[in-house]
């Protein structure tokens, strides 16, 4: 029987290796995937790090189990700016594309390669 920290664990292993094979296509769109993919896999590590407790409270109160508070905050700062960083990052590979008419990240296509 699987474990639930065995099927986290290889969750973020999976959706951290999908995101690393995105970044290193060689289109505008594959890589911001990417990125973001990267980033959600980021965001639930650290969030599984923190642990969850249910019913603690998440400040210090007397001697019993508490709840850090700080994964969570971490993960919610690092949601919003990711949004944002997205949307610039597909700001900029649409101007990279307008300009250089190609949606390769180096501008140019390789040779042999139409799609």
């Amino acid at each position: 029987m699987i474990s639930m920290e065995m099927l986290v664990a290889s969750g973020i292993g999976l959706v951290t290796a999908c995101g690393l094979y995105l970044l290193l296509r060689g289109r505008s769109f594959s890589v911001v995937l990417g990125l973001t993919l990267l980033g959600y896999a980021v965001n639930v590590f650290i969030f599984a790090m923190g642990r969850l407790w249910r019913g603690a409270p998440p400040v210090i109160s007397g001697s019993g189990p508490y709840a850090d508070p700080l994964p969570q905050a971490l993960v919610l700062t690092a949601i919003v700016i990711g949004f944002a960083t997205t949307g610039f990052v597909i700001e900029l590979a649409l101007r990279s594309r307008h300009d250089n008419g190609s949606d390769h990240v180096d501008g140019e296509e390789p040779a042999g390669d139409r799609s």
